[in-house]
């Protein structure tokens, strides 16, 4: 097992790497676990393979699992979902000092995440990602939030877990089109500040896809490893090296708000091919030498992603992609920063891009063959 330790001010905590984590998972939780009553919010997927063996570790430590199971999919990261979570949590008792489980992927982390935020303005919470995408980004952080009509990520807040126990045996009962996914934000790792990296997930991509145990033990502790460094220095997205993070994701939250969040387009892979556009958009625009966005896009090709948006089928021109990224997070004073690319491992904020220019672009690429 591995520990990489998230340094912030008085608030630190660890994220364990490794296979087996969860049938011990009263071992690693104890000390957080105050009571005898355990919260614990999952997804029926991911109930299916692991919630006995988490009721298990709980059970034989004296605990009392209590478990909310919901229906899997971005779709309950919503306000009726959310409210129905804080109420049951109110309903468990769960107090300031208490910690809530959140077993599952991304979805199951962001909305538990918000949940432990808002409710009596704080409690804890431990992150058990069960998914790729999950356990390489979104689990570590602190990023916690739900969809709005407006857009992905919209409603939400900054609150870090106490614990992330990232079990890599999860991923042996991961959909191969999950697995893919999160591989996404592996590669990203690479493409926004690590070119050795990126060349390692060129030559063994395949390994981490076919759940190789060390090849994916690998790519999630260098992947833990490279957001811990980035948060620790901008925790709250203010000094700019944190928003590099969202590499390709202003190009593929457009995607999935045009998409319906609906499982036409996987975050993951909403993420892969915003980062083949914004690699491709840097060349355009003379920041990116032509090779390496061409390198960017045979990754995403090689790993079996989507790397074309014309293969989506959208019924739509760049300005409505473009439109959707008006409410971009980021935007800051009316402008739209994006994350784009100098080299493979160099990624860099740019306040000075065109949206019409961005449209224009799309709309190329919309029309591509």
């Amino acid at each position: 097992m591995a520990v990489i330790d998230v340094d912030l001010a008085g608030r630190s905590y660890a994220v364990h790497v490794g296979r087996g984590l969860l049938a011990d998972v009263a071992d690693h939780c104890g000390a957080l676990l105050r009571k005898t009553r355990v919260p614990i919010v999952t997804d029926a997927n991911v109930a299916a393979f692991w919630r006995e063996p988490v009721e298990d570790s709980l059970r034989s430590a004296g605990y009392e699992p209590r478990v909310l199971v919901l229906e899997p999919g971005e779709a309950s990261k919503s306000w009726r979902v959310l409210e129905r979570v804080v109420d049951w949590l109110l309903a468990e008792e769960v107090e300031r000092g208490d910690h809530v489980l959140a077993l599952g992927g991304g979805v199951i982390g962001d909305l538990t995440g918000f949940a432990a935020a808002i409710l009596k303005r704080g409690c804890g919470f431990i992150q058990l990602p069960t998914s790729l995408l999950a356990q390489v980004d979104s689990s570590v952080g602190g990023k916690t939030a739900i969809n709005a009509r407006a857009g992905k990520n919209l409603v939400g807040a900054f609150h870090q877990p106490a614990l992330v126990l990232a079990d890599t045996g999860t991923l042996d009962t991961l959909p191969d089109r999950e697995m893919r996914a999160g591989y996404a934000e592996v590669v990203k790792y690479g493409v926004l500040g690590d070119a050795d990296f990126f060349a390692w997930c060129e030559a063994n991509g395949p390994r981490v896809l076919s759940r190789d145990e060390d090849a994916a033990r690998y790519a999630v502790e260098r992947s833990v490893a490279a957001k811990a460094r980035i948060v620790a220095q901008d925790e709250r997205e203010t000094g700019g090296r944190r928003a590099l993070l969202n590499l390709g994701h202003t190009f593929g939250h457009a995607l999935e708000a045009e998409t319906g969040f609906s499982d036409r387009l996987l975050h993951g892979e909403a993420v892969a091919l915003g980062m083949v556009l914004a690699a491709r958009y840097s060349a355009r625009i003379g920041h990116l030498p032509p090779n390496d966005a061409e390198r960017v896009t045979a990754a995403v090709d090689a790993a079996g992603l989507p790397g074309e948006i014309a293969a989506l089928g959208l019924d739509c021109s760049g300005d409505i992609l473009a439109a959707h990224m008006l409410h971009d997070k980021k935007m800051d004073a009316g402008v739209l920063p994006f994350i784009l690319l100098r080299a493979i491992g160099d990624a860099f904020l740019d306040r000075n891009v065109a949206i019409d220019d961005v449209a224009a672009f799309l709309t190329a690429q919309l029309q591509a063959h």
